[in-house]
Formats: C-alpha cells, sequence, structure tokens
C-alpha cells in the first residue's frame, strides 16, 4: 500500500509523483463506485424489460425495415439492389442474426475473461463489484441476442471452431495480461456500439423488436466502455518497457482481426446467399473508412497512451486502421 507523503516528503519531485497517483487513483475508485451505482439504479433483464410476445415485435423475415437495419454497405450494391424484394429482407434479417451471435459469442469471451481477471482482485477493490456487475449486464446481453436469434428460427454458427479455440487466449490474457484484454474488450464493443448508435440516430425506420434491444444495449455499454478506457489510461503507463512493446505491436492485430470480425460480411451470409465478389468489392470501396471510423476511439486512446510509434504507427496503416 502506498502511504501519504508527509510535509517534508511532498517537497521532492518522487513524492509529488507518488501524490499525484494517489489521488488517480481516488478518482479512478470514485468512478467505478459510480459505475457500480449506475448498474444498479439503471439496468435491464432480457425478459423483464423486452416484452418478446409483443404483435409488433413478431419477426418477419420478409418486413422490408431489415434491410437498413445495420447500415450495411452491402445493400447498397447494384447486386443487391437487383435481389427481389423479399430475399432482400431476408439477407438484412440474416446479417442481423449471423452479428447478434457474433456479439453474444463475444460476450462469453468478456464474461469468462472479467471472471478471471476479478478472482485475483483484493477485498474492497471496487473493481470487484463492477466486474460483477458488468457480467450480470453482459448475461443479459446474451440472453437477449439469443431469443432473438431463437425467434428468426435462422439458425447460424457464429464463430468457428478454430476462433472459438483460439478465443480460450483472450481470456487467458485477462490475468496474464489485462492490458491485451482490455483493449480486446474495446476492440468488440467499440465497431458494436458504433453500427448500433449509427443505426439508431439513421433515417431508416428500425423494427421494433431490434429497436428496443439496440437502446438497452447502448445504455449498458456505455459504462463497459468507459470502465474499459479509464482502466487502461490508469494501467498502461505503469507498464514495463517489455510489455508496453509487447503491446503496442499486438494492438493493432488484434483491433484489425476484431474489426474484420464485428462488420465484414459474415462468410455465413456470403455462402447462403451466394454473394459474388464484385458485390464484397463495391460494398467496400463504399466506404473504404468504414473499419477506421469504428475503432476510431480505441486508436485514439492507444495514441493518447503513446501506444503508437514509428513502428505500429505502420502496423496500424497495414491494418487498414487509419
Amino acid at each position: 500500500m502506498t502511504s501519504l507523503p508527509t510535509a517534508v516528503d511532498a517537497a521532492a519531485t518522487p513524492e509529488e509523483g507518488t501524490r499525484a497517483a494517489v489521488e488517480d487513483d481516488t478518482t479512478y475508485r470514485a468512478l467505478v463506485a459510480r459505475l457500480s451505482r449506475q448498474s444498479v439504479d439503471k439496468h435491464f433483464d432480457a425478459y423483464a424489460d423486452v416484452d418478446w410476445d409483443a404483435p409488433d415485435h413478431r419477426i418477419d423475415p420478409t418486413d422490408p425495415r431489415w434491410v437498413h437495419a445495420l447500415g450495411d454497405p452491402l445493400v447498397d450494391t447494384d447486386w443487391f439492389a437487383a435481389l427481389p424484394a423479399a430475399d432482400q429482407a431476408r439477407l438484412g434479417l440474416n446479417l442481423v442474426v449471423v452479428r447478434m451471435k457474433l456479439g453474444l459469442q463475444f460476450e462469453n469471451v468478456l464474461q469468462r475473461g472479467l471472471l478471471d481477471y476479478a478472482i485475483d482482485l483484493a477485498n474492497n477493490d471496487p473493481e470487484f463489484r463492477y466486474a460483477y456487475h458488468e457480467i450480470i449486464e453482459e448475461g443479459h446481453h446474451t440472453l437477449m441476442f439469443q431469443e432473438f436469434i431463437n425467434r428468426s428460427e435462422i439458425d447460424t454458427r457464429g464463430l468457428g471452431r478454430a476462433e472459438l479455440t483460439a478465443a480460450r487466449a483472450v481470456v487467458l490474457a485477462a490475468r496474464c495480461f489485462p492490458e491485451l484484454f482490455f483493449f480486446f474488450v474495446l476492440g468488440g464493443e467499440d465497431p458494436i456500439d458504433y453500427v448500433q448508435r449509427r443505426s439508431l440516430r439513421g433515417q431508416a425506420e428500425l423494427p421494433p423488436l431490434l429497436e428496443r434491444i439496440m437502446r438497452i444495449h447502448v445504455t449498458e455499454e456505455a459504462r463497459h466502455l468507459s470502465f474499459a478506457r479509464h482502466h487502461l489510461k490508469r494501467a498502461v503507463p505503469a507498464l514495463g518497457p517489455v510489455r508496453r512493446t509487447a503491446l503496442s505491436v499486438a494492438l493493432p492485430g488484434v483491433l484489425g482481426v476484431m474489426s474484420w470480425m464485428m462488420l465484414g460480411v459474415p462468410s455465413e451470409v456470403v455462402r447462403a446467399f451466394h454473394v459474388p465478389r464484385t458485390a464484397l468489392l463495391q460494398a467496400r470501396r463504399a466506404n473504404p473508412q468504414a473499419r477506421a471510423d469504428a475503432v476510431r476511439k480505441v486508436r485514439e486512446l492507444a495514441d493518447e497512451l503513446g501506444l503508437v510509434g514509428p513502428i505500429p504507427r505502420v502496423l496500424w496503416q497495414v491494418a487498414g486502421l487509419v
């Protein structure tokens, strides 16, 4: 435990640094406690707060509102415009369903990682309580997503076996390299949040059930994103040179993979609807900055924390994130 400086100690530069760290720690603990209180004051239940059986919540695969539900650039391609209206709606619904499956699988990894991270926390550490609030909230998000998938009657696999196996390494990082884990969290949550907020602000009318799920999700994810960012702002400056270098080099690759998973056209949809390569290329050309925009906040955080030096900057460019 770091002790408070005495009047004599405070005159020395090292102790001023220690005092600043204590003040920062106090501020951080207050922030985490506030996030926990917000989780009590404004939280949602996957079944009590979503009326799954409401008539306007029925999932109709021919509903034309699915077409622009996610604002996906694929729906603006010439190939998509030539599809019959019913096929357009089904493809739009499939995009929503597959991305929900990917989302719940990501949140499963996040929950397991948070459980592993929290097990070593000290008594009275406010992160312990907040971590469990977040785990519970992510559990309800997972239930919402899976219930939607079940009611859509679309059988989606989501991640492949190799990807699910690789996810175990992410869970391990929560204890061995928590800074990398929390950047992974941002790499998954920020693109989803970006897409959902853009859809909610857009001009296209959303199916009511999807809109309800999105609004619940972005409300609680705001806390999760805030925690991850502030945790990193506190933890990364204390890293030694080896871990800092490893983090700066790994980060572009992690975010590159996560942004592709969350924003790319899922291979399941490509196969099911025989999406031609020309349509995929047209969609990519329509918004070449989509992935970079979706992770902009994470990239800015990495830059603020001094993790984007000359070599990592090249890796960010190679990953297509700048």
